[in-house]
């Protein structure tokens, strides 16, 4: 089952956006999978099928709620990080011990994208990602949602409007090398370089949850967001900026005294920053926590 649980944790972290709640998901579907009397399960033709409906199912209702726990949260609610562990460990670490380790780093797990899914509705979430990430058919969308295949379809097209909408394409390297300015200017408190690279309507939204310090709502303009950056730095000497993995993209990490405190996820166009995702709550950064 290692195999299918793997592609439930991915499945469950791509709707949720959070890995401990993908993980609980997960672990509540194989709960309720031995908890079927043996002759039931036997009927099932496809065990790793009824598994996806039944996550699918639980993080439809985790969705239904979270819109509510979220308005309590204190400050922004960003999507839980991930790394990229072959930067961080050892070769030959062994075994995956992380929920985290097991979710495939793709454009599908782009900061950007799980974003704009928060903005879509339940329904139009498991619809789009069950059927445009992991291609599965709109008929057995439909047994998930309890609607039609017809209505699924038109579900997934109005999430891949919103998607298409929010998303500039941009290649890797040339993100990657924007980020690498970012660094350096912010490791040298240039404020006049980071304007430069910041687009004038950026915006910059910091997730502390209440718990680390952050700004609580979202700073907008490059010519804000530079100096507050700077600030930051100015308030934390001993600050290390390494580039980082996040989610599959380039972005940042910031670390003081060993410890991760910040991970920061960009979105690059035209060769400037259009967002800047921080998110410093360190429940968010436990998978994190083993960076060396």
């Amino acid at each position: 089952m290692t195999r299918e649980q793997r592609r439930l944790i991915n499945v469950a972290y791509r709707l949720l956006g959070s890995v401990t709640e993908a993980e609980d998901a997960v672990q509540d579907a194989y709960a309720r999978w031995y908890a079927l009397p043996r002759d039931r399960r036997e009927e099932i033709r496809s065990p790793g099928a009824w598994l996806t409906t039944v996550t699918s199912r639980i993080c439809l209702d985790l969705l239904g709620s979270a819109r509510a726990r979220r308005e309590r949260y204190v400050g922004a609610w960003l999507p839980e990080p991930l790394p990229d562990r072959a930067e961080w460990d050892p070769p030959g670490r062994g075994a995956l011990a992380d929920p985290a380790d097991r979710i495939v780093l793709d454009e599908s797990v782009d900061m950007a994208l799980l974003v704009v899914l928060e903005s879509m509705t339940p329904a139009e979430r498991v619809a789009f990602v069950l059927h445009d990430v992991f291609r599965y058919p709109f008929a057995e969308i439909a047994g998930v949602l309890g609607r039609t295949p017809a209505a699924c379809k038109q579900l997934a097209a109005s999430a891949r409007r919103r998607v298409g909408t929010a998303r500039a394409p941009v290649t890797a390297a040339r993100r990657a090398d924007v980020v690498r300015q970012v660094r350096e200017a912010w490791q040298s408190k240039d404020i006049a370089a980071l304007v430069r690279l910041l687009d004038p309507a950026a915006v910059m939204t910091a997730d502390g949850g209440g718990v680390a310090g952050a700004a609580p709502r979202p700073v907008a303009g490059g010519a804000r967001i530079a100096p507050y950056l700077v600030a930051i730095a100015d308030r934390a000497p001993g600050l290390e900026l390494l580039e980082r993995s996040v989610n599959g993209a380039p972005g940042l990490v910031a670390r003081r005294d060993g410890l991760v405190q910040t991970v920061a996820s960009f979105d690059v166009a035209d060769g400037r920053v259009t967002r800047i995702w921080a998110v410093r709550n360190p429940l968010k950064l436990r998978p994190w926590g083993r960076a060396g």
